[in-house]
């Protein structure tokens, strides 16, 4: 019996599986060394070891690739987040401890993308950033969510909720554009610095 094979526009076999990830692997490497503007689809498929074809069967074009490594990018942090979340608890101070360490975490170990998706969001084009725009929302209300629930209960003694979700988000996210893996301060002393940072955003009295 024979097996249908998708095919590219030049008449060879379109990768399946791997090839997705070969251009996501090699976008971001391009993306992080020269700016959306500075790469080229041409080179990305020659970092990736394919066609441009097989890199057009899987994205339509640079802008699409772009979005789709953000929108990639974004549902990974979500995920470490409701993981970190699920074993919290209630407690606001636990969950906002929980989501700081998951947040500084991603930026460590995720330190390409998230230096990615935050410089280039601004070049998405208007149908890509509405499309997304709901990430950042999303961002933001896992955040407020917490401060928010900490304040109505005492636990965070901030008058300006927003402004502290704001100054705390803000600062743990910034950490991808500054650490180096290879310097004095492990992920784990950023975590304890970072907790203890946020924690005094909020005013929380312990």
């Amino acid at each position: 019996m024979s097996t249908a094979v998708d095919r590219s526009p030049e008449g060879g076999p379109i990768p399946r599986g791997g090839g997705r990830e070969a251009i996501a692997a090699a976008a971001r490497e391009v993306f992080e060394q020269r700016g959306y503007h500075g790469a080229s689809i041409r080179d990305i498929a020659k970092r990736a070891g394919l066609s441009l074809s097989a890199l057009y069967y899987w994205h339509p074009s640079k802008q699409d690739l772009l979005a789709a490594l953000i929108e990639e990018n974004t549902l990974d942090y979500f995920r470490r987040c409701d993981e970190a979340l699920a074993s919290a608890g209630e407690d606001p101070a636990e969950r906002l401890r929980a989501l700081v360490k998951a947040t500084v975490e991603y930026r460590v170990q995720r330190q390409t993308e998230s230096n990615i998706s935050s410089r280039e969001w601004r070049n998405l084009e208007p149908a890509h950033e509405e499309r997304l725009a709901g990430l950042r929302t999303k961002a933001s209300t896992i955040w407020s969510d917490i401060v928010d629930a900490g304040v109505e209960q005492g636990t965070f003694r901030c008058e300006h909720p927003a402004d502290a979700r704001r100054a705390a988000q803000a600062a743990c996210n910034a950490i991808a554009q500054w650490y180096d893996p290879g310097g004095p301060v492990t992920m784990e002393e950023l975590v304890e610095h970072y907790t203890l940072i946020v924690m005094r955003i909020v005013d929380h009295p312990a």
